[in-house]
């Protein structure tokens, strides 16, 4: 078992991954400059506010098992909690080899003085978060984890114990809102005068400072949430400038005050699976064409202040949403993640005449600090 330190190390800890699920018919791999940035602790703003082991397990000179211990100190103070976190964990089908990964994260979470472990969380819960345990049929959707099917046996047999689940639903546009919901929609707008506008590039940086205030206050009673600061939520976001049209991001506004927002992504999974992990000379015209084809969405957030929780702004949006798909000849898109007991936003997924077809699992286990 090695520890990891210097961010320049993370070629074997992420490279692993790609050996691990090599022959996996539904592994996508992601870019691995991506991957790095999740783990890069000099230039990741998250960090600035936690920290992160990283320990390989190893055998004759072979990885066969990844693991990070991550104290998020903002987690802490926020929740006023004593909880650290593990992920980015991979294994061999081999108790002792999850057993032993575990216990070196365990080992440093109790030097700094945490209670519980709890995950997987990669690194927080505003980037990759659970364990998949129910919807291993199709490849995953962009930026939603993806695990061998042995891993929740593993992570319970050490111990661990649920703490939440993260629904994901699918919504196909041959489904389409009733029209009593349509009525609803039209007549909730008028009637609270409900404005719905489309990013704007040309002010993207005041656009995603908008989005940022309605995310932080959105979420802000969430289960496990953390408000992001600025600058993690800018570093997580700014590529997207390139990467998703303005149409796919949505604000309302009430009175001229924005009360809530959607964000749609194109599933980049669809060319991330044909690129093996890194963009190169050769590959880049396979991904621009490809940028045109790609046919499947997700739904990654869509949130509405408490002021305007009541109004139907959340209905408005989801309409608006699947009108954008459908005019862009989607066949459909994810929604996800939400959690397992927030009937506020499930019951109107399913109004909507979404499927739940996969479940995410976070663990949690108590550690005694020496």
């Amino acid at each position: 078992m090695i520890e990891i330190d210097q961010t320049e190390d993370l070629d074997e800890f992420v490279g692993f991954e790609f050996q691990h699920y090599k022959n996996d018919p539904l592994y996508v791999p992601p870019l691995k400059a991506e991957a790095k940035k999740l783990l890069d602790s000099k230039n990741n703003p998250f960090y600035k506010n936690a920290k992160r082991a990283l320990f390989l397990a190893k055998k004759e000179g072979k990885t066969i098992g990844r693991i990070a211990a991550i104290v998020n100190y903002r987690h802490n103070q926020y929740h006023n909690d004593k909880v650290g976190f593990f992920g980015f964990f991979e294994s061999i089908n081999d108790i002792n080899v999850a057993k032993a990964l575990f216990a070196k994260a365990e080992e440093f979470l109790k030097k700094n003085n945490l209670e519980y472990i709890r995950g997987p969380i990669s690194p927080s819960m505003n980037d990759i978060s659970g364990l998949l345990i129910k919807g291993f049929f199709n490849e995953p959707v962009f930026m939603m984890p993806y695990n061998k099917y042995y891993y929740s046996e593993l992570i319970e047999s050490c111990g661990f114990k649920k703490i939440k689940d993260l629904y994901a639903f699918y919504l196909t546009t041959a489904n389409k809102p009733k029209e009593r919901l349509l009525k609803l929609a039209e007549y909730v707008q008028k009637k609270f005068k409900i404005e719905l506008k489309s990013f704007s590039k040309k002010h993207f940086d005041d656009d995603v400072k908008v989005i940022h205030k309605l995310y932080c206050e959105a979420w802000k009673n969430n289960w496990g949430f953390v408000p992001p600061t600025y600058e993690e939520f800018y570093y997580g976001i700014k590529d997207f400038k390139t990467m998703v049209d303005e149409e796919l991001v949505i604000i309302a506004y009430k009175d001229g005050k924005p009360c809530g927002f959607s964000a749609i992504v194109p599933d980049f999974n669809q060319l991330l699976k044909k690129l093996g992990g890194k963009i190169t000379p050769f590959n880049l015209p396979k991904l621009i064409f490809g940028l045109k084809k790609i046919d499947n969405y997700r739904l990654i957030t869509l949130g509405v202040t408490d002021n305007c929780r009541k109004m139907g702004v959340d209905l408005l949006l989801y309409i608006k949403s699947f009108e954008v798909v459908e005019r862009r000849k989607g066949r459909g898109g994810e929604l996800s993640w939400t959690l397992e007991d927030n009937d506020s936003i499930n019951k109107p997924i399913m109004k909507m005449g979404a499927e739940h077809y996969k479940t995410y699992r976070i663990y949690q286990k108590g550690i005694a600090p020496t």
